[in-house]
């Protein structure tokens, strides 16, 4: 990519890019939100047109128009916002758009063959016959990776594509993305898991402001001097977590059980408690149950058995509203679909659950813009909300700025418990020590935190104890003061009951 530049509407998310790869190489594509990432990788899978500059694929300058041009080209792209549609199923998402040696016929039963070997092969195990609106968000990023590796691409952008992994799945699919490079296939891999990009890529091109800061030689540089290049100053990698001891039980959550949206059984008997003060973890590979528990405890889907107590009131009926009149505030893992109104400005959503509190209204009539503006603006400006324009629409914002005003809107409300569900997906390295910091001032003040994440190192970084979660089940539960052992915790996450230290086995 030669002296790539694009803007929108005046405002430039990449200028004079210089960007290369080659056969068998794995290139790390490193920065902040907004610094032009996906805009660039956006115009290399033919999603955008550049404003100036040229594309050489294989020593031929080509025109890029579309993303059929780009898999024509043997490029292809897991987008960080899925390009699937939800009443399709696993197969039908695949194969659209791909034409059949037998056209106009469908082979739908031989690409499900196909299909199922391939994803054995990288352990997704992916249901092929289930529709993507029922597929957790970790799942449909699998059928992502899936439908990119089917298509046979010669260059493979991988956008966040360990996620959804355990750390014995990470090591393999590192293992595997060597191998195909050692095979001629070229892979882009975006990531904000620094250990991971100096594991895997041969070499690491740093963006900020939508320029190219470096392109170095993984081995030559370290992830201090990664992340000091992202963000332009030093990074703090690891929150000191504050000793603590237990409290009052703010939840009680008792043989808790529920259903997914496809009938089937996802939540099976959890009981646990989170005690005031304390950040209580929810580890294990996405899929597992932890979208119905996040949605079970905020109020968005009823249980099928079991009860939900928040500070001794039981609000296992009780819908999401009353919910929050408890104090539970709620970060959904699915921003765009459950977090934001995308046609709705930035300010707009920041207030969307205090909407008609006395401080926005006057007498409950009118909304008062002038204090709705000024604290919006407080906001933005506190959790660094970087976007074209506040009064635009929020899906004109990069998604970790979009996950920035989800965070700025649930914090803002102050709940006594917060349901954190993968609160730095999609961040940075800067936004996410932020967040991280947020996280552990708010349980120092004696909030309580439910943070359900599929980063195990976010996991045991932040919580006090934590639980791993397999098919609805918790297998154990960890206290972080002792020492961990990450084999069993991958072991758990798998299936295997126990205890990992001193914390109880369930």
């Amino acid at each position: 990519m030669i002296d790539i530049t694009k803007s929108f509407q005046g405002v430039i998310a990449n200028s004079n890019i210089n960007l290369s790869i080659r056969q068998g190489e794995i290139l790390g594509l490193l920065g902040e939100n907004g610094a032009g990432k996906t805009t660039l990788m956006n115009i290399l899978y033919g999603m955008y047109q550049p404003d100036k500059g040229k594309i050489h694929v294989f020593g031929k300058d080509v025109r890029v128009r579309s993303p059929r041009d780009a898999i024509r080209l043997g490029i292809g792209m897991v987008h960080q916002h899925f390009m699937l549609v939800d009443r399709l199923t696993v197969v039908e998402n695949i194969i659209l758009g791909r034409r059949s040696p037998r056209w106009p016929l469908i082979r739908l039963q031989q690409a499900k063959l196909e299909l199922k070997k391939l994803s054995a092969q990288y352990h997704f195990n992916i249901d092929m016959d289930a529709q993507v609106w029922q597929l957790s968000v970790g799942m449909q990023q699998r059928v992502e990776i899936l439908k990119t590796l089917f298509r046979q691409a010669r260059l493979l952008i991988l956008d966040e594509p360990t996620s959804v992994l355990t750390p014995q799945e990470t090591d393999e699919l590192i293992t595997i993305l060597k191998n195909l490079s050692k095979k001629g296939l070229s892979i882009v891999f975006i990531s904000h898991k620094l250990d991971e990009v100096m594991a895997l890529c041969d070499r690491v091109t740093v963006l900020r402001n939508g320029r190219v800061i470096d392109t170095v030689v993984t081995q030559e540089v370290d992830k201090a001097s990664l992340a000091q290049m992202m963000v332009g100053r030093d990074v703090i990698f690891r929150t000191a977590r504050s000793r603590h001891t237990l409290g009052e039980v703010v939840l009680d959550v008792d043989k808790l059980s529920a259903l997914s949206n496809r009938g089937v059984r996802a939540l099976n008997d959890v009981s646990f408690q989170i005690h005031r003060g304390e950040i209580f973890g929810i580890a294990g590979v996405d899929g597992n149950g932890q979208t119905e528990l996040a949605e079970v405890l905020a109020g968005l889907k009823k249980p099928t058995g079991g009860k939900i107590i928040v500070r001794g009131t039981d609000a296992t009926q009780l819908d999401g509203w009353r919910r929050q009149q408890l104090g539970i505030g709620y970060i959904p893992e699915d921003r765009q679909k459950t977090g934001l109104v995308l046609k709705f400005a930035v300010w707009e959503n920041l207030i969307l659950k205090s909407a008609t509190s006395p401080q926005f209204t006057f007498r409950g009539i009118t909304f008062n813009f002038q204090t709705i503006k000024k604290v919006s603006g407080e906001m933005i400006h506190l959790f660094d909300i970087r976007g074209p324009n506040p009064d635009g629409p929020v899906e004109n914002y990069s998604g970790g700025n979009q996950q920035k005003v989800v965070l700025a809107r649930e914090f803002g409300l102050n709940p006594v418990l917060l349901i954190a569900a993968q609160p730095t997906r999609g961040l940075d390295v800067g936004a996410i020590e932020y967040v991280h910091g947020q996280l552990m001032g708010f349980a120092r003040q004696g909030n309580s935190i439910l943070l359900i994440s599929t980063e195990l190192e976010e996991i045991i970084s932040l919580s006090h104890r934590f639980a791993v979660i397999y098919e609805g089940e918790l297998m154990g539960v960890v206290d972080c003061e002792d020492p961990i052992d990450l084999k069993a915790i991958g072991l758990m996450m798998t299936g295997s009951k126990g205890k990992c230290n001193g914390g109880r086995s369930i």
